[in-house]
Parts: structure tokens; sequence; C-alpha cells
């Protein structure tokens, strides 16, 4: 149903990103046979998405070593590209896991078999978390018990993971199951991930939906519209505080008073035992003419100063339930996480 929406591939000795700012009027991939050319990538958001970016760093890292040919310093310049792609966008930490595992494995090892085996590593990570995504959203099915509401917020589908989505993984499955009443979505302000791509991928599956201002939620709820709530996540701290798009903590602030399930779904990846609290994950600010514009065209005085975090926090109070594809964690939360974490 979904196997022709992709983020990322691989083709021979290249990657090949779908340029998701030009979505959903125009499908257009972006050749990259650098790392530096996988990170603006990364950093302008042509792809975005916890989980993809992961899996592009990682072609990143590949293409990075495939470039290097002094042995004697491979890895110590190779370090340098990591940083610079694991610094591409501080908060989603996929991206920092994707790429230190990599490094840690290939500690030591010659140039030409580092190479194979970041490049093997990247596919494997491709195809095994198209996999996990699927095995969550079956694990997400087990919290209904028959059609359903959902609201969403930002893309967490096959845009932004190796496929199915997250978040939107669930959603496929209770679709799938025919539970699927109506999916509301999110425009998603500034950069309507919501408008332009959630909405483009329900349209392509067939699955009933409305797209609606951000604004608009309270309302939707307080008319028993919306049975749950269901985001993805950049970063889930050790007690279970989530970092997810900007606009989530209002969301989850509006489902608890109205008594409305918010779930989040997210690989186990996502989950940063490093990180105790929410307070300590780092929020990404971004240009303010993303918020001064819409689609290139300005909607505020030019130089009207603008402040611009992409992600914000859920308290793990306020959290019903975090899906992954090792099981649901409840409260408490983090004695959960810890336990799914070891099965990794």
């Amino acid at each position: 149903m979904t196997a022709d929406i992709e983020s990322i591939r691989r083709v021979g000795d290249k990657v090949e990103i779908l340029d998701q700012r030009k979505l959903p009027d125009i499908v257009e991939w972006i050749t990259c046979d650098t790392g530096a050319q996988v990170r603006e990538a990364i950093a302008t958001l042509a792809i975005r998405g916890a989980p993809a970016i992961g899996i592009a760093g990682l072609y990143g890292l590949w293409l990075e070593a495939a470039r290097l040919t002094d042995q004697e310093q491979f890895l110590e310049k190779l370090q340098v590209s990591a940083q610079t792609l694991r610094n591409a966008r501080p908060t989603a930490v996929n991206l920092a896991w994707a790429i230190d595992q990599a490094m840690n494995q290939i500690a030591g090892w010659t140039a030409a078999k580092a190479v194979d085996h970041l490049r093997d590593m990247a596919d494997a990570l491709k195809k095994r978390d198209e996999q996990d995504n699927r095995t969550m959203g079956e694990w997400g099915t087990r919290l209904f018990t028959g059609p359903v509401g959902i609201l969403t917020h930002c893309n967490t589908g096959s845009l932004a993971t190796a496929g199915f989505g997250t978040a939107l993984g669930v959603i496929r499955s209770l679709h799938q199951k025919h539970w699927i009443r109506e999916v509301f979505v999110d425009e998603t302000r500034p950069l309507l991930q919501g408008s332009r791509l959630t909405a483009w991928e329900l349209e392509h599956d067939g699955i009933p939906s409305r797209l609606v201002t951000d604004s608009m939620a309270g309302h939707l709820m307080a008319s028993g519209q919306v049975d749950a709530v269901i985001v993805g996540a950049d970063r889930i701290a050790r007690n279970g505080d989530t970092a997810n798009k900007i606009g989530t903590y209002s969301l989850a602030i509006l489902a608890y008073y109205h008594h409305i399930p918010f779930y989040v779904a997210a690989p186990i990846s996502t989950f940063d035992p490093a990180t105790t609290h929410g307070d300590q994950i780092p929020i990404e600010q971004r240009n303010g003419d993303e918020v001064r514009t819409v689609l290139g065209k300005p909607i505020a005085p030019k130089a009207m100063p603008v402040y611009n975090p992409a992600f914000d926090v859920t308290p793990h109070s306020l959290i019903t339930a975090i899906i992954t594809e090792r099981g649901i964690a409840q409260e408490p939360m983090e004695h959960a996480l810890d336990t799914l974490w070891q099965k990794m």
C-alpha cells in the first residue's frame, strides 16, 4: 500500500533523497555523493523525521568514508565528518545514535572494510526501520477496540522513516482493520509538515482524513470528534518526557483536560537513557524566516523579531502510553522504557 513512498534510497554508490520541501506539488530527488550534501539535506529539511535522518546520517557517513584515501588518518578524518553530520540537527537523537553506533563498530578497522560495513549497516538500518514500524503499528492497535477519530501532528509516516511510519504507522494499521473513522491532520505551523506531507500520504492511502489548523484542536476535542491523539517523537528522556514537533505540548494539555488518551509512537532508538528528563533535551532554534513567510511569501514585517523553536517537550505525566516496536510503555514510565531499552 505504501511501498512506492520513500524518503531515501541508495542507488549504486550514491544516495537519493526525496526533497520534502517541494512536496506535495513537486516530486524531486536530490542525488548525493558526499556526506556534506547529505548534511545539507538534513539541515534544510529536504529530509526530516527522526528515524529518516538517522538513516540519512549513516548513509552520509558511508559516502564520506568512501571518499577518504589516506588510511593512516582515515578514522581521524571520518570522526570530523561524523561530528559535522551529528550536529546537523541537535534534538533528534536518532541521528547521533546511528552515527555513534557506526563509529564505535569500525574503530580500528581498515578503510576498505569500514566503507563496506557502513554501506551495509545503512542498508540494514533502512530495512529494519520499516519492519519495526510495521510491528509498532500492530502494537498500537492493541490500545483500541473499534472505529476511532484520531488527531495527529506533523508528519510521522513513510516520509519521516524508512517506510510505513511511527504514529502514522499506527494509523495505517488501524485503517487496515477498518478502525479509522477519520484522521484530523494538524497543518503544523510554521513549515506545514501536516498539510504538505501527512495529508499527501493519507490521501495516497485512501485513509479518511480532514485537514485542520493547529488552533482548531481544542474545539475538535470539546465537540467529541477526537477519541485519541497519536504523535511521534524526536527524543524521549529516561523518565518519559518527550520532545516532538512544536505544538505537541499544547495538544497534550488539551487532551489531558478533555480526558482523551495521548499516545506517542516512536522506535526504541529515539529513547535517550543518558538524558534523565526533558529539561536536558537541546531544542533546535531555527531561522525566523520560517515564521515570517509561508512557502516563500512574506506574511509579517521583514524585520519582525521571531522566536522559532522547532520542538517542545511534553512531560511524561501527560502521556498515556509510548508505543514502540518492542511493546507499550506506561506509568511508571521510566521503568517501562528501561525494560524495553534492554531488549535492543
